[in-house]
């Protein structure tokens, strides 16, 4: 039988926490992240920026960063409007999503920067 690992989250502890696939990985060089926006570009999604207080990402919904980037294909406009949602929030986790019309739902989510739990 093979050792399962166990990853150690907790509610009392915000930095711990899991959020989305890419949580359970290292985190993600900036290229990676890069490689990211591209496959979201590249399948005609509509890229967003959300953001919220790390002890807030479970039980509430996570404030718009602007409008969703209707139509945006520039990566680095993209990635600069995620930087932006950072600096400005520097405390907050900020999350990258890409919204499927064809689907109506996300068709990927993931956090880029994590938040220093306060």
């Amino acid at each position: 039988m093979s050792a399962m690992q166990d990853y150690t989250s907790s509610l009392s502890d915000p930095s711990s926490r899991k959020f989305e696939t890419f949580s359970y990985l290292p985190e993600m060089t900036s290229e990676q992240v890069r490689k990211q926006v591209e496959y979201i570009v590249s399948k005609g999604w509509n890229p967003a920026v959300e953001h919220t207080e790390p002890e807030n990402a479970f039980d509430h919904y996570w404030y718009m960063w602007k409008l969703p980037l209707f139509g945006e294909t520039d990566v680095d406009t993209i990635l600069a409007e995620a930087e932006a949602c950072h600096k400005a929030h520097p405390n907050n986790h900020v999350r990258l999503v890409g919204y499927d019309n064809f689907a109506q739902s996300k068709g990927t989510e993931m956090v880029i920067y994590r938040g220093i739990a306060v």
